[in-house]
């Protein structure tokens, strides 16, 4: 699998992201270590978990960092690993209550650190955005936890692009580091609005603004749930069941039709139907890595195959069309 620069970062991580939230909780944990040891094996190294990933079960808290550390230590690979995690997400059961306060940064950083069994981060992300606090006291704590040589370089998941410019001009103003990313919610698929505010999804504004900016994006739920997995046919989304329940929320005539338009392409060029809405989001110009949140080995190495995929321009430009069209309404 191929790797590519985040651009004014010593980062190289492969295209394809290995998601790891379900991994101590859905996924066991050699479950999970087989995963990741396949993940390696494809050539890839990019790992996204989060602190607060397994919060929402009762029991032990942030089993997806936890298992990651306890692999790392136990392969002795920490080096070959582009970690990220997330911090300074709102209490579960207090969603509306923002968590991004110099002390809520501090001790959800210090808490991943011992959850992964290291001393650094490579890609710190905040995972929510609170606009009521000014961009300048959020920059200046990352940059000290970059002196401080607990993180190597940070972003911003779930911002607004006025917010994230705001703080990218505050950073090059007073010679700091600005955000190196951004992760939203991002897929082929068209969404509803959800009941969670503090989410941001990349619509036609968000999108021109990497466009103009070049700022790397890195999607989560870039798989749509597996809508465009090609497990689903046109006759299997007709009316809710329980075997298509995960990705009922969907089925509009939109994303219908994109999921058409994605199983012809992948029959034209001889693709998986994930590799070709994987390939979609590669092939933008400025640099993407989708993140992939792979539950079997399967699943994985469609993935990863997927990181090798490079889409022709009528594919991409079909693709393109047909997103924006549907998002503007």
């Amino acid at each position: 699998m191929k790797t590519r620069n985040i651009p004014d970062t010593e980062l190289s991580p492969s295209v394809i992201c290995l998601g790891t939230s379900s991994f101590g909780e859905t996924i066991n944990h050699q479950d999970s270590y087989a995963l990741m040891d396949r993940f390696l094996e494809y050539g890839g190294n990019f790992l996204d978990t989060a602190k607060v990933y397994s919060d929402w079960v009762p029991g032990e808290r942030s089993r997806s960092e936890k298992v990651i550390g306890q692999w790392m230590k136990q392969r002795n690979n920490r080096s070959r690993i582009i970690l990220a995690t997330k911090g300074a997400h709102p209490d579960l059961d207090t969603m509306h209550i923002a968590r991004l306060f110099k002390e809520d940064i501090a001790y959800d950083l210090e808490q991943s650190l011992q959850n992964l069994q290291t001393d650094y981060i490579d890609l710190y992300w905040l995972h929510r955005d609170d606009p009521q606090q000014p961009v300048d006291e959020i920059i200046n704590v990352l940059n000290e936890y970059v002196r401080q040589g607990k993180i190597r370089y940070f972003g911003c998941s779930n911002w607004r692009s006025e917010r994230i410019e705001a703080a990218q001009q505050y950073a090059r103003a007073n010679g700091l580091q600005g955000f190196a990313a951004s992760q939203t919610k991002w897929s082929l698929a068209s969404y509803r609005p959800g009941n969670d505010p503090t989410m941001v999804t990349m619509d036609d504004k968000e999108l021109a603004y990497h466009e103009r900016t070049g700022l790397p994006a890195i999607p989560y739920n870039a798989q749509a749930n597996g809508f465009f997995s090609g497990r689903y046919t046109i006759e299997m989304l007709q009316e809710p069941t329980a075997e298509n329940k995960k990705v009922w929320k969907l089925c509009n005539e939109d994303n219908l039709r994109k999921l058409m338009s994605v199983k012809s392409i992948a029959e034209r060029l001889h693709l998986t139907m994930s590799q070709v809405a994987l390939g979609y989001m590669l092939a933008h110009p400025f640099p993407v890595f989708p993140i992939s949140g792979c539950k079997t080995a399967d699943q994985l190495d469609d993935s990863c195959a997927a990181g090798d995929v490079v889409l022709d321009r009528e594919a991409f430009e079909e693709l393109r069309n047909i997103t924006s069209s549907s998002d503007s309404k």
